[in-house]
């Protein structure tokens, strides 16, 4: 059949056939793109989302409040004094003076005002063992972390000179610096660590440099490219430093997958003896379409972020969505430009005893590249994998019943534990644990001034805030407060005079326990709040703090749910439908995502909930799930597994139609694509796991989930449930009601090259390329 009379349709095809006929020009324009994205968004800069965009209800309200009256609020800090021994009180004179030579002391640095004596803010324990020491920070609140270690040496020099007294300071400034000092460069470590753990085991699937080089090279011009594009768009919607890090970890993810998919697909017809221009249109028809299909559902899944109204939900909507439709559009267009101009020449800088030629030969194959069946090879993760998913698939399509209730029942259990899962913003002590001194500084002020160390902030907002009223109202507040027992003081007012604003600073009872400190809260806000406050006209008083803020979040996010929910799984349902003329594998899709993603959630709560091998990954006493990651999980979890689905599904419905009984095509498809599924999911579990090494208990429990779900879905999902469900459904996988065939067509048609000549069979020991 002469390969340039061939013609095939879909865009994939289309665009991957101007692209290998029009090489030069599509790498040209693709480096143009990333150069011209990167460099106007320098030029643009980044709007950063400020903490009235971040935040939600009361929390968000009471930020505006201070924003549109111009009110920057310092970073406070504190110094805990607090008597070694029983017999050491803040009525003794050593006490005495350890306070006195605390406030010398930071006063002399010259980086802080407002330095307060605990004498005269009352700020002394009911046992009479600790008192704090307040201040502010010069400056900007958002920098002063950076100008804060001339405050903390001074603290230092005091607790050096006076050993009766355990003397430290804590704030949000010294947080800050503590936290940058001791995870700033871990975390940072950990992003750019991501790119060679992905180049080392493209090394290993493929066995050549070049090979391994071209997803990591496509998928970092897909970032870059959208760094740019990110800075431009956060003029629309601000960006923040977890959106970026989120669309690295996305990007390098589907970018280095599409490659290899694209690129598995274009090695194994050249080992099947096709030519390198009809290898590469077959390529292009096929995984080229499978990944547009992959991608649309991914942006489509990340597009419900969207509906949480959250900013910072926003921003990492936007900014995945992107890198992925970046990534897919490279993977069609810049891909094939670049396997035409490498050709053969893709193979160079092959690994001893790792090309897959060497592999077989060791094997004892024949290391010719083809088995005359045009599903052999030359790139595999090794035989033994290929003749591994080859033993399970027969014991699967044996039994598929019995394997659909194991597989299914396991993945069930291990969902089970969700059931109970409980989600809160982690505390100081729940993110970090006891590895960092600060911790056990937070603990102590907690125990000794129960929420003092983050108190409810009420912002009162009225239009003479030194009215009688007001006055009266702020009083009668602050005295209520400690009468209803929401807090035990002292309860401290700033007032802004000329904004008519004021600050009402709420130590709640519950301190650390976020449990108990919401209780308080909800009293503050529920019976104190109107009893005071609420009696007069004009005056508003919203509620804010860290209890509030998680509190705030939390209920967003819960309203958030249903919306984003059926947003991501309507519309990937009817991709999926579209996209495979079926009624029957668009509904199997979705319930083999939501069983990998409820499994995910299991695994979650079973290890940072509930504390089962908790040990193994450093999370013990967390008890609880960061508020922001479940839905996050969902979203991306059911975007990333459409990777492998479609693939799979892509590769079975093909065979389907090249005259493969269905149960026959269900075992091509499975094990064919076994050894890039394969290494597409190492790739990202090593990188998500990456993640659950860190400190940070929020991205330690991101990592573990996200790499569990994806090592199921590569696994049980794909391998065992998927192949029989369709075994057991036979003909009906392919179901189409008539009534549907009035909605769009988005199928592709076979490339004819590819159904020349029909594949038998997979059989135990068929080797599989990468």
């Amino acid at each position: 059949m002469g390969n340039r009379d061939t013609r095939v349709r879909g865009i994939a095809a289309r665009a991957g056939g101007w692209s290998a006929r029009h090489r030069w020009a599509a790498v040209g324009i693709w480096v143009l793109f990333v150069v011209l994205a990167m460099g106007l968004g320098s030029a643009a800069g980044t709007v950063e989302l400020k903490d009235s965009d971040q935040l939600s209800g009361e929390t968000g309200r009471a930020a505006a409040i201070a924003e549109e009256a111009g009110i920057d609020e310092p970073a406070g800090e504190t110094v805990l004094v607090q008597g070694k021994d029983a017999g050491v009180k803040a009525t003794s004179t050593e006490f005495r003076a350890a306070v006195d030579a605390v406030m010398k002391a930071v006063e002399g640095t010259g980086k802080v005002t407002n330095v307060t004596s605990p004498y005269d803010t009352e700020t002394i324990s009911k046992d009479g063992r600790s008192a704090l020491v307040q201040f502010d920070m010069r400056g900007e609140a958002e920098t002063a972390g950076d100008r804060v270690e001339p405050v903390l040496k001074a603290v230092e020099g005091v607790q050096k000179d006076h050993g009766s007294v355990l003397i430290e300071e804590i704030g949000g400034a010294s947080m800050n610096k503590t936290f940058d000092d001791a995870f700033g460069d871990d975390f940072k470590q950990a992003e750019y660590s991501a790119v060679p753990v992905a180049l080392g085991i493209l090394l290993v699937a493929f066995g050549a440099l070049v090979a391994a080089l071209v997803p990591v090279l496509l998928a970092i011009t897909a970032i870059v490219a959208t760094m740019g594009l990110m800075m431009i768009v956060s003029h629309i919607q601000p960006m923040d430093d977890t959106s970026s890090s989120v669309m690295l970890l996305v990007g390098l993810a589907v970018g280095v997958d599409y490659c290899l998919f694209y690129l598995r697909r274009e090695r194994e017809e050249r080992a099947a003896g096709r030519d390198p221009e009809t290898a590469l249109r077959i390529a292009a028809a096929t995984s080229g379409r499978a990944i547009i299909v992959s991608g649309v559902t991914v942006c489509v899944a990340m597009a419900g972020m969207l509906f949480t109204g959250i900013a910072t939900f926003k921003a990492m909507g936007l900014a995945s969505l992107m890198v992925v439709a970046v990534a897919m559009v490279g993977s069609v267009t810049v891909l094939p430009a670049v396997l035409s101009l490498l050709g053969t020449r893709v193979e160079k800088g092959r690994i001893p005893f790792l090309h897959p030629d060497k592999r077989r030969k060791a094997n004892g194959g024949s290391g010719n590249g083809s088995s005359g069946n045009g599903t052999s090879g030359n790139g595999s993760s090794g035989d033994n994998g290929s003749r591994f998913w080859t033993s399970v698939l027969r014991v699967v399509l044996a039994k598929p019943a019995i394997s659909l209730v194991v597989a299914a029942g396991a993945l069930l259990a291990i969902a089970a534990p969700a059931l109970g899962m409980k989600t809160q913003n982690l505390t100081l002590d729940q993110e970090f644990g006891d590895s960092l001194p600060i911790v056990a500084t937070y603990e102590r002020v907690n125990e000794a001034f129960p929420g003092g160390s983050d108190p409810a902030e009420v912002v009162v907002k009225a239009d003479d805030i030194n009215s009688a009223e007001v006055k009266s109202a702020i009083a009668d507040f602050r005295e209520q407060a400690v009468s209803s027992g929401a807090s035990r003081g002292p309860v401290e007012v700033t007032v802004h005079d000329s904004q008519n604003v004021a600050f009402v600073y709420v130590p709640l009872v519950g301190g650390s326990n976020l449990d108990k400190a919401e209780k308080s809260l909800e009293i503050i806000r529920d019976e104190v709040r109107p009893a005071t406050f609420g009696k007069v006209d004009g005056v508003e008083a919203p509620v804010t703090g860290q209890v509030a803020g998680s509190k705030d979040f939390n209920d967003q996010l819960v309203s958030a749910v249903a919306p984003v929910f059926a947003f991501v799984v309507v519309f990937a349902f009817l991709l999926m439908l579209l996209s495979f003329r079926s009624l029957t594998i668009a509904i199997t899709s979705i319930v083999l995502n939501l069983l990998s993603v409820g499994a995910a959630y299991g695994i979650l709560v079973a290890v940072f909930q509930h504390g089962w091998g908790a040990s193994l990954v450093g999370a013990e006493g967390v008890g609880a799930i960061i508020t922001w990651l479940p839905l996050f999980l969902f979203v991306i979890l059911f975007g990333l597994s459409m990777d492998y689905h479609v693939f799979v599904v892509s590769r079975i419905r093909e065979a389907r139609m090249r005259g493969l009984t269905t149960r026959d095509a269900i075992q091509h498809g499975v094990v064919t694509t076994a050894g890039v599924i394969t290494s597409a999911a190492v790739i990202m579990v090593a990188v998500f796991a990456i993640f659950g090494t860190l400190s940070m208990q929020s991205m330690k429990q991101m990592g573990v989930g996200l790499a569990a779900a994806v090592l199921i879905d590569a696994t049980i999902i794909r391998g065992v449930l998927l192949p029989a469900v369709m075994a057991l459904l036979g003909e009906r996988n392919w179901y189409f009601p008539k009534w549907l065939n009035r909605l769009p067509d988005l199928s592709h048609d076979e490339s004819p090259e590819a159904a020349a000549s029909p594949p038998p069979p997979a059989v135990e020991g068929e080797r599989v390329p990468v």
